[in-house]
């Protein structure tokens, strides 16, 4: 389970907007690196453009070659760092359209985001400032991905000798997309990433700005997953069935898996679904032995009471606690392959540990990320698309809303032939036929 004083955040936004240099000066000036670390740095030479002496703090994120040679981030990169008042694991997200699935992937466990915003970039228009398609484009990931705070940094104000109206210009363009997205917890600080200004520390030059440094933000806001009241009923999805000694008649049969949300204790109640067997569990074992409970992000294996038919992909809940059992969903999609959707096709969706044939049975809506207004008039989504979906699945599986429950709401579409990974998406809404169970009895409710 995590720590309670532990933040997960992203940065995010387009090319060259400076994500890497951002986190290099954010983990240099606040001791996050090793002296023989900080050594290296600073005789590091690298082939991109002359800095003028500067230290490219770049190269404590950008790891790989084909990173370093083109000054571009491909991967993720994830580095752990602490100041005095809480711990961060920070994942530097590539800003390129074509790796969009990559800053996904590193988006889909953060608490929060840092959104770089290069003020050299933002085009005045006609008197309004237009900001980068991939910065709405992640803006919007940001969004779909309940990611509830989120600082835009605009950076190389150094460019600008800190102009004060330039900058207000600028956030109050970010405010507006925020506003649109209906992104709520925002807030703007002018930095250079270069120079470190308003970074960890407040700078001098900035004697308008009234706000904290970005550290001084984020050592402020809360642990979306860890405080969040709708990860306190269990899910617990099956990961396989452990079996000590299969030739004895009383040998111990236990379920493997990991606690996605709640608790689990000896003597629960607990319901296994997509069927409907009620019992209670009688061991809970941990990796160090067997223990009374362990709770959300811990590893177990189980023993129930009864025995029933379980195997993988099905899922342990809360005997009272809602959860929907479907063969039909409505989703939103982030689709990242090149090969266009394609609905005469099978795709592998992956919920959990529940894998089943998927088709999408159309297309209800595709996001214009420059206008954020959305196409109804599009039948397939194409690479770096989002759209809204209706996604038909060949047998029933157990699931929540994202909204509701971000761990069993989400999935991701494998192609069957290929295995390679074609889109995420999250539950958004499921059809009225299909209910919740509630205690042993489906539930009626309208689905808006």
């Amino acid at each position: 389970m995590a720590s309670p004083d532990l933040l997960r955040f992203i940065t995010a936004g387009s090319v060259d907007d400076g994500k890497s240099t951002f986190i290099g000066r954010l983990l240099y000036d606040s001791r996050g690196i090793l002296d023989d670390q900080a050594e290296a740095l600073k005789k590091a030479r690298n082939k991109r453009a002359a800095t003028g002496g500067e230290i490219d703090f770049s190269l404590l994120t950008d790891g790989l070659e084909a990173e370093r040679e083109q000054g571009i981030t491909i991967d993720v990169a994830y580095r752990y760092f602490r100041s005095p008042v809480r711990r961060f694991i920070i994942a530097d997200t590539p800003g390129h359209e074509q790796y969009t699935r990559n800053m996904f992937t590193g988006a889909s466990t953060a608490d929060a985001a840092v959104l770089l915003i290069d003020a050299s970039r933002v085009e005045n228009r006609d008197g309004r400032w237009r900001l980068l398609d991939q910065t709405r484009r992640h803006s919007a990931i940001i969004k779909l991905l309940g990611i509830r705070s989120v600082i835009a940094a605009v950076n190389k104000m150094d460019l600008f000798d800190f102009d004060r109206e330039r900058f207000e210009a600028q956030g109050r363009a970010y405010r507006e997309l925020a506003e649109q997205l209906g992104l709520k917890n925002t807030c703007c600080v002018p930095i250079s990433a270069l120079k470190g200004d308003n970074v960890v520390r407040r700078s001098e030059r900035t004697p308008w700005y009234t706000g904290g440094s970005v550290l001084e933000i984020l050592e402020s806001l809360p642990q979306t997953a860890e405080h969040d009241a709708r990860s306190a009923s269990l899910r617990f999805p099956v990961q396989y069935v452990v079996r000590q000694n299969g030739d004895s008649f009383d040998a111990f049969r236990g379920l493997a898996g990991q606690i996605e949300s709640g608790t689990l204790e000896e003597g629960q109640t607990v319901r296994i679904v997509p069927g409907d067997m009620v019992t209670r569990i009688a061991e809970v074992h941990a990796p160090g032995g067997r223990v009374t409970g362990l709770g959300r992000g811990s590893p177990a294996i189980i023993r129930l009471e009864r025995d029933a038919d379980v195997s993988r992909g099905d899922m342990i809940v809360d005997a009272t606690s809602d959860v929907f059992i479907a063969r039909r969903l409505n989703a939103d999609l982030c689709w990242f392959d090149g090969e266009p959707l394609n609905p005469q096709r099978k795709y592998l969706l992956h919920l959990g540990t529940a894998v089943v044939f998927a088709r999408i049975a159309g297309v209800r809506s595709v996001l214009n990320v420059q206008t954020l207004s959305s196409l109804t008039n599009k039948s397939l989504l194409e690479q770096n698309d989002i759209g809204e979906v209706d996604i038909t699945l060949q047998k029933p599986i157990a699931c929540d809303r994202f909204s509701d429950k971000p761990e069993t709401g989400s999935f991701t579409l494998i192609d069957p032939v290929t295995n390679r990974t074609l889109a995420a998406g999250m539950v958004k809404t499921l059809p009225e036929s299909h209910q919740p169970y509630v205690g042993g009895a489906p539930k009626h409710r309208h689905e808006n």
